[in-house]
């Protein structure tokens, strides 16, 4: 019911906004909170803190951990998904302004069907004219900058190449990967007005206007989908080895404050 109500709720500035933020900041209230009290109760207010602060970032490194070695269905902590982004629609590839594809007709690779495909995906959101929802989220500026057609149906993919890509070795200090771009030609199908009772052929021819056939330039986003666990990892490391030295130091004081009482408390020799 839940889920329901949030798309079908008016969302303000209290909703999600103020809520989210006060539904955060009791559960980290009564989740840390109520450990802290009762260590404090025990062992003291400091020492108390220590061990929750320490114990905190400890759970919060086997969890961010977890986070960077899994691929959670979870919505947890994560980056932005690997995609294909569009950068240009041309006539002819030999004036595209990405010089890596000029001649990707000559040097490209052919792509496999599951590769051509997603790109297709890709291609599709981009070709296709977006409707505004109503009551959605309302469109980007640019959504429509390549548009040029109603339907999916009013244009076929012709040939997709690929061109460029790395496959880096960490032992070799490579880290970077080459942009990888993909280069679809598309053309606008020809109007056969069929009856609706004659089936369309398997291969619908193109049309003869040029005007809304070319050359889509994708360029491959690897995206960024485990650098915010990694960071939340490193810093909970970082607390969590912060958590243990303060520790240890008061131990250490503490050993040393005992050290210094029993000496004070020893008679002194004739």
């Amino acid at each position: 019911m839940s889920v329901i109500a949030s798309e079908v709720l008016h969302k303000t500035i209290w909703y999600p906004t103020i809520l989210g933020i006060l539904v955060v900041l009791f559960a980290v209230a009564l989740f840390c909170g109520s450990i802290y009290v009762l260590l404090a109760t025990n062992l003291g207010a400091r020492l108390g803190f220590l061990i929750a602060f320490t114990a905190l970032s400890g759970f919060m490194v086997v969890l961010t951990l977890l986070w960077l070695t899994t691929g959670s269905p979870l919505n947890t902590l994560r980056g932005r998904l690997p995609e294909w982004k569009v950068l240009e629609v041309v006539d002819d590839t030999a004036a595209a302004k990405t010089s890596e594809v000029r001649n990707v007709e000559d040097v490209g690779r052919s792509v496999g069907d599951a590769q051509a495909a997603d790109i297709k995906a890709a291609v599709d959101a981009r070709l296709v004219v977006q409707q505004e929802i109503p009551a959605g989220e309302p469109l980007a500026a640019d959504a429509n900058e390549f548009a040029k057609f109603q339907e999916v149906t009013e244009y076929k993919v012709q040939q997709t190449f690929e061109i460029g890509g790395s496959e880096p070795n960490p032992l070799d200090l490579e880290i970077t990967h080459e942009p990888l771009y993909a280069v679809v030609q598309f053309c606008e199908l020809e109007d056969l007005s069929l009856p609706f009772y004659v089936a369309p052929p398997n291969d619908p021819p193109c049309s003869e206007d040029t005007a809304n056939s070319g050359f889509m330039v994708l360029e491959r986003d690897l995206g960024s989908v485990r650098v915010p666990p990694l960071v939340a990892f490193g810093a909970s490391s970082i607390l969590f080895v912060l958590g243990l030295l303060f520790l240890h130091w008061r131990e250490r004081d503490e050993q040393e404050a005992e050290k210094r009482a029993g000496t004070s408390l020893t008679p002194a020799n004739a």
